[in-house]
């Protein structure tokens, strides 16, 4: 070849024929050599590698044995029923440790494969590696056409260890694979012996509840449904890949939908994670070696499950009627009372300001006239008060004050001002009180009229604005939030996980694509009941501005001046509480519990601003003050959520903020505002110490504000200092019981200082007290039922899950809704009532307190 062509004469034809042919020739030798060599080769490779194949049996043990150069085939066969499922599970048991070549079993069927290796390494948290030597798996079962047929099965092992490696290998038919409704079955699982079964919708059974029990917490454990397909995952590194799961210690419960799985049927897996991390165990020490196998232990665990059918389509039914019922009630009662009380308008009671005490006597013997509370000094109460001190202190205030009283003319001129006239900026601009309001909030006895003197189409735009702003706060707080609400629960259906959702699974009736629907139902009360309220204000409100036009003289100048603002405001909050309430049920846990409490929040401070408007109209705070300090308290309620946890530095910020706010507050009430917060407040506090402690022990001059404020000091201290050391990990409930404790102590406070100042309490009004009270009692209750908390792992929190209690559809948290929404509907009642009585009492004789 190389002479040919090397050749430096030009070659003829005939030379170059001759070259390619024998270059033809000598490529065919070489690839007949090469396939001749090959065939030899995996002649004796077969020798070498040993194939045996075995006609196995059912629920019998093979001890053998396999190596590189032995390769074994189990063969079974078996027949399948359309009607009956059978379970086939493999089982292995490695009697060799060897780690390093592991052995390989596949498992050849007709529609599915699996294969896995024993030992069998499975991870955990941090790439810890738990390697366990016995492993049990169940065959996927896909459905069969037929009536009845046989499928064979094989299973090939197989090593690449030189060495011979040791097992045992059997096959078992499992015959309570599919599970029966209402049976009980128990069986045991680890994390390398997984366990699934199957279940038949029964024919008319639209929906089902799985539930799966057991007596240990750990180890940790996740229950699975999947749809009838291959593979079946059930391992813990897969077990999340498909359908619905969720973790478990004790109990775990699923409701599953016939809609939802087009073959009627599914499987139930089972599942021992390696780790009990994620149910709120412990972790293990961190390997010292990257590639260190870690003992796992004893992770079996013994459990029992049950699937039994859901409620029907009646009971969703029923569970609706009977909440608007309940609800609807309070309308027609409300109506009901309404009519009674125009029929009894006619005999309404005027005012008479200018009656002599033996007029005054005459018609209150003919009932026609509401008594008079008494002095503070007929009050025998260990204090040097009398009535000749308040009658001089009274009659200094409007004599040396330049106190100038209106005609009854000027004033119902004044009320047919138009509103529209009214700026905001005019708040302030009454002469009288530009020069006399320093003097006449410090007198040491002041009657509402002292506090009333603004005029009322100011101070009534002034809390309309109450309304206006919570409305506003509504719709934009409102809309994102039914946005996400919304997110998370499409993410809950795509992916499946149940552990996103704190559910009370044991009493969560899904309903579309919402998971627990009884939970949003029951929050309907909060909408209507607050729907009513705002009906029954705005009644009142007509009532009175009729009054107003035809100069009524009990609307103009006796009772508790009429301002609604604050009561619109009470009853949009309550509504929203009851939207976002619902919201935060669609999937609640920690990262939405703020929706369920802001406006718990605005609702207590509401109350608290109503009560004290009451008697000191003219001095409340600002609707743009009272909203900034609500929204401080949420601002602080999330960052104690995210990181209140466990943090020491946030709690004892929050608890210096928390004494400071109270020491601010208990000064701006003590002073009526007459003070200023700059730097000359310390010089004037210890003036003040050192006037009336050292140089002169004298009392303090508002001895009730001052009583008031010390208990409220001592209570908020009090949960201060409890919140200091205990850290308690619900922040946003301990910040609400915060609200809720001032707000009861004010409450209180005001009741008895109503009644030791001789006033009464009306018969609706304390009939509205005292029902208001029982049903905030069992509220309360049920409320500390506590049915899941998101304070604890998922897993953990389904500990707590109870069946349901009400129509099979309510649960424990659901009647809390009935209740505390019936509560703070009486609540708001008792707001709008309790100083009925004073509707014909001049306001200087209602004492401010």
């Amino acid at each position: 070849m190389l002479i040919c062509w090397k050749s430096r004469h030009k070659p003829s034809s005939g030379f170059l024929s001759t070259c390619f042919k024998w270059d033809f020739t000598l490529r065919s030798l070489y690839v007949l050599f090469t396939l001749v060599l090959n065939i030899s080769c995996y002649e004796l490779a077969t020798e070498t590698n040993k194939i045996v194949q075995k006609d196995a049996q059912f629920d019998f043990t093979y001890n053998d044995e396999v190596n590189t150069g032995i390769q074994t085939i189990y063969a079974f066969n078996h027949t399948v029923s359309r009607n009956k499922t059978e379970g086939v599970r493999v089982w292995v048991n490695l009697l060799t440790n060897n780690t390093k070549s592991p052995i390989l079993f596949v498992v050849r069927q007709k529609q599915a494969v699996l294969s896995f290796q024993v030992p069998l390494i499975l991870r955990g948290l941090y790439q810890r590696k738990y390697l366990y030597t016995q492993v049990g798996r169940t065959l996927c079962q896909p459905p069969t056409r037929a009536l009845s047929e046989t499928e064979y099965f094989y299973v090939d092992v197989s090593t690449l260890s030189s060495s011979t490696i040791k097992y045992q290998f059997s096959v078992s038919r499992v015959d309570s694979f599919t599970l029966q409704t209402d049976l009980k079955f128990s069986f045991t699982a680890t994390p390398s012996q997984p366990q699934y079964f199957k279940y038949d919708f029964p024919d008319g059974v639209d929906s089902v509840i799985v539930k799966v029990n057991s007596q240990t917490n750990f180890p940790c454990s996740v229950m699975s449904i999947q749809d009838i397909q291959c593979p079946v995952y059930d391992l813990d590194n897969n077990v999340a890949f498909i359908g619905m799961y969720q973790t478990m210690t004790k109990t775990a419960a699923i409701t599953v939908q016939r809609k939802d799985f087009p073959s009627n049927s599914f499987y139930v897996v089972v599942v021992v994670k390696t780790e009990d991390e994620a149910c709120g165990g412990p972790l293990k020490y961190y390997p010292l070696l990257p590639d260190q196998l870690m003992d796992p232990g004893n992770r079996s665990k013994t459990l029992d499950v049950v699937v039994s059918p859901a409620i029907k389509s009646e009971v969703y039914v029923m569970g609706m009627l009977f909440c608007l019922g309940i609800f609807l009630s309070f309308y027609v009662l409300t109506f009901l009372m309404a009519c009674v009380e125009s029929k009894r308008g006619h005999h309404k009671r005027e005012c008479h300001p200018d009656m002599s005490p033996a007029e005054t006597a005459s018609l209150l013997g003919k009932g026609l006239v509401t008594p008079l509370p008494y002095e503070y000094g007929s009050v025998d109460n260990g204090s040097s008060f009398s009535s000749e001190a308040i009658t001089d202190s009274i009659e200094s205030a409007k004599v040396h004050y330049g106190y100038m009283e209106r005609s009854l003319e000027s004033v119902g001129c004044s009320r047919q001002d138009s509103l529209s006239s009214v700026e905001e900026d005019d708040y302030d601009t009454l002469a009288d009180i530009d020069y006399d309001k320093n003097i006449v909030r410090t007198k040491k006895y002041l009657c509402v009229s002292d506090l009333a003197r603004k005029d009322k189409r100011i101070l009534s735009k002034k809390y309309q604005i109450y309304f206006w702003n919570i409305s506003t706060i509504a719709v934009f707080y409102a809309l994102p939030v039914i946005q996400l609400v919304i997110t998370y629960q499409t993410v809950v259906n795509v992916t499946g996980n149940q552990d996103i959702c704190y559910y009370n699974f044991l009493c969560a009736h899904p309903l579309g694509a919402l998971s627990s629907f009884n939970n949003i139902l029951s929050n309907v009360g909060y909408v209507m009941l607050g729907l009513l309220f705002l009906l029954i204000v705005l009644q009142r409100d007509m009532k009175h501005n009729r009054a107003l036009v035809r100069n009524d003289l009990a609307a103009l100048e006796c009772g508790i001046p009429k301002h609604f603002g604050l009561f619109y405001a009470m009853g949009t909050a309550l509504m929203m509480e009851g939207l976002l309430s619902a919201c935060y049920h669609v999937c609640p846990n920690y990262t939405n519990f703020q929706f369920d409490t802001s406006f718990m929040y605005m609702i207590a401070g509401l109350c608290m601003l109503k009560l004290y408007q009451k008697r000191h109209p003219d001095i409340n705070a600002s609707a743009y003050t009272a909203y900034a300090c609500l929204a401080a308290v949420i601002f602080f309620s999330v960052l104690g959520v995210v990181f209140g946890k466990g943090n020491t530095v946030f709690w004892i910020v929050f608890s210096v903020i928390h004494i400071l706010a109270t020491m601010l507050l208990s000064t701006q009430l003590y002073y009526m505002g007459r003070w200023r917060l700059d730097s000359g407040v310390f010089r004037r506090i210890l003036h003040i110490v050192y006037t009336d402690c050292i140089r002169t022990c004298s009392g303090p001059m508002y001895i009730d504000r001052m009583v008031l404020l010390v208990m409220g000091n001592i209570v908020n201290w009090s949960l201060a200092a409890y919140g200091l050391i205990e850290r308690p990990s619900d922040f946003a409930s301990y910040l609400l019981a915060i609200a809720i404790c001032n707000l009861l102590l004010y409450f209180a406070f005001y009741i008895i200082m109503k009644l030791r100042s001789g006033e009464r309490i009306q018969c609706l009004a304390l009939v509205c007290i005292l029902f208001t009270a029982v049903v905030w009692g069992f509220a309360l209750f049920f409320f500390f039922q506590g049915l899941s908390t998101w304070q604890k792992t998922p897993a953990e929190s389904r500990e707590h899950n109870r069946e349901c209690i009400l129509l099979s559809f309510f649960d424990d948290h659901d009647i809390w809704h009935f209740l505390s929404s019936i509560a703070m509907f009486g609540s708001f009642l008792v707001l709008l009532t309790m100083d009925d009585d004073l509707d014909n009492v001049q306001r200087d004789k209602i004492y401010v307190f």
